[in-house]
């Protein structure tokens, strides 16, 4: 994908490390955008380095915590639900991206062969300690190897998008499944809190997806999307964050209105703050 001449879709800024601003490219025909400049992988770990970087601790420090955790656990559980009502012979499951593996211990527990890949040593290691079994990387992987690949707001992390789903295609069964969750940027929430929208989260979401991009870009590998599901906890999660990015203070009663609107609106337009894609190989 060449972005070197597409137009800039918004300007924002990097509030949870370096307070660096970055622009989104936007490749019209897609409806992706594309974080620019993107940083090096040698530089790229840096902007991971904060302890408010909540996906890779299990910490209850604050309500801010607390809630997240209580919502987290109700997530697992919607997730598996998920998993096991599109196959219900359990077999082998690959999370990239596994966090701090309770997904995949949630998963192992109910019966199923499970795998995961993460890049941060201190997530992975409260993983281990969860009895979370681990590869490298996707390129360890044989083919064909895995009925069901999970990514929960990971691929937009990812630099080598085509690659990356090339991949998936080749470890995955032949009638396998993919689900995917990353956030969306045509919600009404994104437009409503605009460069103050949280899920930009620069420069570590490198890509910002639409449900027009997922589609064409998993179409590419002859991976079919049969079905598109809303995450309506994340409106309310986003728009606490985007509150305390825009106004310095979480003000739980306006993220708490501005969620709520943005499911409401959702149920009209399908465009929520982040949905799941379920995906189909042939």
């Amino acid at each position: 994908m060449d972005f070197s001449t597409k137009p800039t879709y918004i300007k924002v800024k990097d509030f949870t490390v370096s307070n660096e601003e970055f622009e989104l490219i936007i490749d019209e025909e897609l409806q992706l955008l594309k974080t620019y400049p993107q940083p090096s992988p040698v530089n790229l770990p840096k902007y991971y380095e904060s302890e408010d970087y909540i996906s890779h601790t299990d910490g209850k420090r604050t309500l801010f915590e607390k809630m997240y955790q209580f919502i987290k656990t109700h997530s697992l559980n919607k997730k598996l639900n998920l998993i096991n009502s599109l196959l219900p012979q359990k077999g082998n499951l690959l999370d990239i991206g596994t966090g701090t593996g309770d997904f995949l211990a949630l998963a192992k527990n109910a019966g199923w062969k499970t795998t995961g890949i993460e890049p941060s040593q201190k997530a992975r290691a409260i993983s281990i300690s969860k009895g979370v079994p681990f590869v490298e990387n996707v390129s360890d992987i044989k083919k064909t190897t895995f009925d069901v690949i999970t990514m929960w707001h990971v691929l937009e992390h990812i630099p080598n998008l085509e690659q990356q789903i090339s991949e998936l295609k080749r470890i995955l069964k032949p009638n396998g499944t993919i689900i995917i969750a990353v956030p969306n940027f045509k919600s009404y929430d994104a437009k409503h809190y605009g460069t103050f929208w949280a899920a930009y989260d620069v420069p570590r979401h490198l890509w910002h997806f639409s449900k027009t991009a997922i589609e064409k870009l998993f179409a590419k590998q002859d991976l079919k999307l049969i079905k598109t599901l809303p995450m309506v906890f994340d409106s309310f999660y986003v728009s606490l964050l985007s509150e305390k990015y825009k106004t310095g203070r979480m003000n739980f009663f306006k993220a708490f209105y501005i969620g709520l609107k943005s499911n409401i609106k959702a149920k009209q337009n399908f465009e929520y703050s982040s949905h799941i894609y379920v995906i189909k190989n042939s």
